[in-house]
C-alpha cells in the first residue's frame, strides 16, 4: 500500500510540475470603455448585441458602454482619454480637429448617410424648412444636429441664424415635444420611432437633412491618434466585434430590441427594434462593406463643413480617419 501511495504522490507531483511547463495561451482581456453620442437609446442596440452574444469576449475584450451628452462631448471625452473609443459624428469631428485640435479620428463608419433631422409638431404650423425661421428647437448642447444645421439651412434655403436653440438633455426631448413645451426638437432619424410613439396622438413633421440633398458621413467609431498608434490591435478587435453585433442586429432587429431592453429596461423593445431598422438603413450602402470608410466620402464631409464654417486650421482627409481597421 505504501508503495502505491508513494507512486500516487510522485505522479501528482509530476503532473503539477508538468502543468507549470505548459505554455499558458489564455491572455487577460483588455478593458475598453466606449462612450455613446447621446445617452442609451435603441439605436445603440448592436453594441449590446455584441456584449450579449460574447463577441467582445471572443475578441479578448471587456467592454463597458457609458452614456455621452452629444457628439462634441464624446469627442472631448475620448480626446481626454476618459474613454478609449467613442461613437460620434464625423462633421463634429472635423470641427473639433480644425478649431480645437483634438487628436481624434474615425476608425469605422456606422451612419454612412446624414442622420440629422428636426422633428416638429404638425399642429405648430411648421410645414416646410423655411418655417423653422423664428422657431424654437430643443437639442442637447454640443450635438451634431446643431453643428451641421447651417449646412442644412444653406441647402434648404433659409437663415439658420433665425432659429432659436433651447438646450435640453437628450432623454428629455421626446417629453418636451409630447408635452408641447417646444414645437420642435433636434433628433437623428434613428430616434423617430420613440418620438412618434411619445408624441401620439399628435402628428410630427420631419425635416431630415438628407431629404434636402445634403450628403456627408454621420456617426462612426472614434479613437485618439495615440490609441490608434499604441493599441491598434485593441481597436481592430473592437471594430470587428462591433460589426459582428451590427450584422446580427440588422438581420434580426426584433431580437436586438429585446436585448437592448434587457440591458436598459427603460427602453421599449419595440422602439429599439424600430431604431435598429433605421440604423440599418443608414449603415448599409449598396456595394459597400459594412463599417468601411471611403476616403472620398471623408473629403466630401470636410468640404461640406468648410462650405459653412471657417476653421481655425485646415483639416485634411488623413486628419479625420485612420484606415485599416475594417476587413474588406
Amino acid at each position: 500500500m505504501h508503495g502505491l501511495d508513494n507512486r500516487a504522490i510522485a505522479f501528482g507531483v509530476f503532473t503539477l510540475f508538468s502543468s507549470l511547463l505548459i505554455p499558458q495561451y489564455a491572455r487577460a482581456r483588455d478593458d475598453v470603455t466606449l462612450i455613446t453620442d447621446f445617452g442609451f437609446n435603441g439605436r445603440h442596440a448592436y453594441f449590446f448585441v455584441a456584449i450579449e452574444k460574447g463577441y467582445y469576449k471572443d475578441a479578448d475584450l471587456d467592454v463597458k458602454v457609458v452614456r455621452g451628452q452629444g457628439s462634441v462631448d464624446a469627442i472631448r471625452q475620448v480626446g481626454a482619454n476618459n474613454a478609449i473609443l467613442g461613437f460620434a459624428d464625423a462633421g463634429s469631428l472635423v470641427l473639433a480637429r480644425g478649431n480645437d485640435q483634438i487628436p481624434v479620428k474615425l476608425v469605422s463608419i456606422v451612419y454612412a448617410k446624414p442622420p440629422q433631422a428636426v422633428f416638429c409638431r404638425e399642429d405648430s404650423g411648421i410645414k416646410q424648412p423655411r418655417d423653422l425661421e423664428g422657431a424654437s428647437i430643443a437639442n442637447p448642447a454640443g450635438g451634431a444636429t446643431v453643428d451641421m444645421f447651417p449646412v442644412y439651412a444653406k441647402v434648404a434655403g433659409f437663415d439658420a441664424s433665425k432659429v432659436k436653440w433651447v438646450v435640453a438633455g437628450s432623454d428629455s426631448l421626446p417629453g418636451l415635444l409630447a408635452g408641447n413645451r417646444v414645437p420642435c426638437v433636434g433628433q437623428f432619424t434613428v430616434g423617430e420611432p420613440l418620438l412618434r410613439m411619445q408624441a401620439a396622438p399628435a402628428k410630427l413633421v420631419r425635416f431630415a437633412f438628407a431629404d434636402a440633398g445634403v450628403s456627408f458621413y454621420g456617426n462612426g467609431l472614434i479613437a485618439t491618434d495615440s490609441t490608434i498608434a499604441t493599441k491598434a490591435d485593441v481597436v481592430r478587435r473592437f471594430v470587428a466585434a462591433t460589426i459582428r453585433g451590427m450584422k446580427d442586429a440588422f438581420a434580426n432587429s426584433e431580437e436586438a430590441g429585446r436585448i437592448m431592453n434587457k440591458y436598459h429596461p427603460a427602453i421599449d423593445a419595440a422602439v429599439a427594434e424600430g431604431e435598429t431598422k433605421a440604423v440599418a438603413e443608414l449603415a448599409q450602402v449598396k456595394g459597400g462593406e459594412l463599417g468601411l470608410i471611403d476616403p472620398a466620402r471623408i473629403e466630401e464631409t470636410i468640404n461640406v463643413v468648410n462650405s459653412v464654417f471657417k476653421l481655425k486650421a485646415p483639416v485634411a482627409v488623413n486628419d479625420v480617419y485612420a484606415p485599416g481597421f475594417v476587413s474588406k
